[in-house]
């Protein structure tokens, strides 16, 4: 729900606007079409009268504005605004309603007040909201997150609301949008509780949605219900009953279990614009099992999804559409020939060390101290010199050309193990090994260190690459370190992270491995992934953040776990932020946050200044509201936050 507010955004959005419809007097029994309307007969006109949003937790969902007028008084007057056209409620009461009334002062007598005079607010429907004991479908009431608005007010608004929208008078409920209004609501709870106002938190809400569009578009494939480790290829659209820790380049996704959209698989979805979507009992629903097996077109759709039967040749004609035409070759310095200190390099040598690791090192140049991970780069010269010393170029070239390789996905996934377990037991030339172990011997006695991937085609502006590698941490009594470091070189023949190049037409032979070592963390307090920028609404700046307890990551989640899910945002409230929980973690008990409020605050400046420091780097405008970075964090077991990646976040 967006909000004119005398903030730095007035100008912005005061351009933004133009008026639209005629001018009616306050007092008026009608409306231009145009404008709005005084009553909502039915689902038909609500449609009519209402705009697809964003808003935490609900993606694409249909909104209709209202404005109350007069509510200071025995005679309040409620307005259905019409929300294509009217957009913003200053410009409703403005040029719709002809108030005389400027901008400054409509906002303090519209917000933060219980001494206002009108009331702004919107009708959300939850179409896909479906508990077991209910028919489906439901409407919200909500208000602008930080603004405090107290029962009496919401009484008068759903009083209201639910007499001039009488087809949905038994689903509406007031839902407090941010912390907010739910310590509100938690200070009045004896005023609802004694009223007959339905109320809905955002728990209850959330965890009965049978449908969430993640990734919306349209693919067409073979429909596959997988129910345990099979392979998958490019041509399969997949029903999954868990969320996969690992999955190669598919057609479309479906999960039985909620996702977020920070999770590999949405991340992957996204890179690739496949369809995906969270389908309540997916694999068991009639429509689906119908299909299993066969061709179809899957089409994710902010109403629901489509599956519908398709032929071999729809399949094939869209695969190649979606596939670049030309080999892309990434790039890699092969020039560079010592591992390097993080402090020694930056955002500049991600050709030599790979993006991740000059990301990381780009960051313990202006975060605060311990902030970053410190340790090293290893260049992707120790990965070609190794492949060219055992000759594993010219062994992989001649498995990817054999015939079998090419057409049978289950050899191919067998001839890459076999891949990888020759690259991993081949030798490495002694310099190297004594560079390694000169590394390692560089940390305190003792350390257990973290090997991460870092490659020459992830972490890119158009390709994040999220879970096609592998990370191995190497502890003490494992020996030589080039173990792990074989290890982490092999992970680029996976079966996902070919099939991923291979649909991309990516150069294998082209691609190199660099790794970025640094000491592990151990016992940590949680650990979280978010996004610098308001996902649901770019014009307010904010942060979309998913965090769990303990180690259970939130990008490879265990197959039950549920983080917390919460935007972080400068919404023009009492406070610098306001924090809007979308759902919370499953693993806490009694449904506490993981982080405080000062954590998450702290949090929220830090993703700020990333977004800040790297904005130049990618050579963005400062005025792009798209542009984010996508981070990976910690809280360490010392309580302290910790920053362990970076990069660009693809929308």
């Amino acid at each position: 729900m967006k909000r004119v507010t005398t903030t730095r955004s007035v100008l912005f959005l005061m351009a933004l606007c133009l008026a639209n419809g005629a001018p009616n007097p306050a007092g008026a029994q009608s409306l231009s079409p145009d404008c709005g309307t005084l009553t909502l007969e039915d689902r038909a006109t609500f449609d009519f009268y209402s705009e697809r949003n964003n808003f935490p937790g609900a993606m694409q969902v249909r909104e209709v504005k209202f404005l109350i007028g007069q509510v200071d008084t025995a005679t309040p007057r409620l307005y259905f605004m019409n929300t294509k056209n009217q957009p913003y409620h200053y410009f409703f009461a403005t040029d719709c309603l002809g108030w005389m009334v400027d901008l400054w002062t409509f906002d303090a007598e519209t917000y933060f007040s219980d001494g206002r005079k009108n009331l702004a607010g919107s009708i959300i429907a939850h179409d896909h909201y479906e508990p077991n004991d209910a028919s489906p479908g439901i409407y919200t009431l909500e208000f602008w997150p930080t603004d405090t608005v107290s029962h009496a007010f919401v009484q008068l608004s759903y009083d209201l609301i639910a007499s001039r929208m009488p087809f949905a008078a038994k689903k509406l409920f007031y839902h407090a949008a941010g912390e907010t209004q739910r310590a509100l609501f938690e200070a009045e709870k004896d005023l609802y509780e004694q009223s007959s106002l339905p109320v809905i938190g955002t728990e209850e809400l959330y965890a009965n949605i049978s449908y969430s569009p993640l990734t919306m578009g349209e693919s067409y494939g073979r429909l596959k219900i997988v129910t345990g480790p099979e392979t998958v290829s490019a041509r399969d659209i997949v029903v999954f009953r868990t969320l996969p820790n690992t999955l190669s380049h598919v057609a479309g996704i479906i999960t039985e279990v909620p996702q977020t959209p920070l999770s590999h698989v949405n991340l992957k979805a996204k890179q690739n614009n496949t369809p995906n979507a969270f389908i309540r009992d997916a694999a068991s629903r009639p429509d689906v099992t119908a299909l299993a097996g066969k061709y179809v077109r899957f089409a994710v759709e902010p109403e629901g999804y489509v599956l519908e039967e398709a032929s071999f040749e729809d399949v094939n004609a869209f695969f190649e559409s979606i596939r670049p035409t030309e080999i892309q070759v990434p790039p890699r310095n092969l020039n560079v020939f010592e591992i390097a200190s993080l402090r020694a390099i930056g955002f500049e040598d991600s050709d030599a060390f790979g993006a991740k690791a000059a990301n990381v090192a780009e960051l313990g140049k202006f975060l605060p101290a311990g902030m970053a991970p410190t340790g090293y780069a290893v260049p992707f010269y120790f990965y070609d010199e190794f492949m060219r010393h055992n000759g594993l170029y010219e062994v992989s070239e001649a498995m990817i050309a054999d015939p079998t390789f090419q057409a049978d996905p289950q050899a191919r996934l067998a001839m890459l193990d076999a891949f990888r377990r020759r690259l991993r037991n081949s030798a490495m030339p002694q310099s190297m090994r004594d560079a390694l172990d000169a590394m390692h011997q560089s940390f305190e006695s003792g350390t257990s260190l973290r090997c991460r991937s870092s490659t020459n085609n992830e972490d890119l502006p158009d390709f994040n690459g999220a879970g096609l590698y592998d990370s191995y941490t190497h502890h003490p009594h494992e020996g030589h370190i080039a173990k792990s470091i074989k290890q982490v070189w092999a992970s680029l023949w996976t079966y996902r992270a070919f099939e991923e190049r291979d649909f991309h037409r990516i150069d294998h032979q082209q691609t190199a491995m660099g790794v970025l070592v640094h000491p592990n963390y151990d016992g940590e307090l949680a650990n979280g992934v978010g996004v610098t920028k308001n996902i649901y609404d770019a014009n307010w700046r904010g942060y979309y953040v998913n965090v769990q307890v303990g180690e259970d990551l939130v990008t490879n989640p265990e197959a039950t776990s549920i983080p917390d899910e919460f935007l972080v945002a400068d919404l023009a409230g009492l406070e610098r932020y306001e924090i809007q929980y979308v759902r919370r973690s499953n693993l806490v008990p009694d449904g506490e946050p993981i982080l405080g409020k000062e954590q998450v605050f702290e949090l929220a400046d830090i993703m700020g200044l990333i977004r800040q420091h790297f904005r130049p780097l990618y050579g963005v405008d400062r005025w792009d509201k798209d542009f984010a970075m996508d981070i990976e964090f910690k809280i360490t077991a010392e309580g302290k936050l910790a920053v362990k990646q970076a990069r660009p976040w693809i929308d």
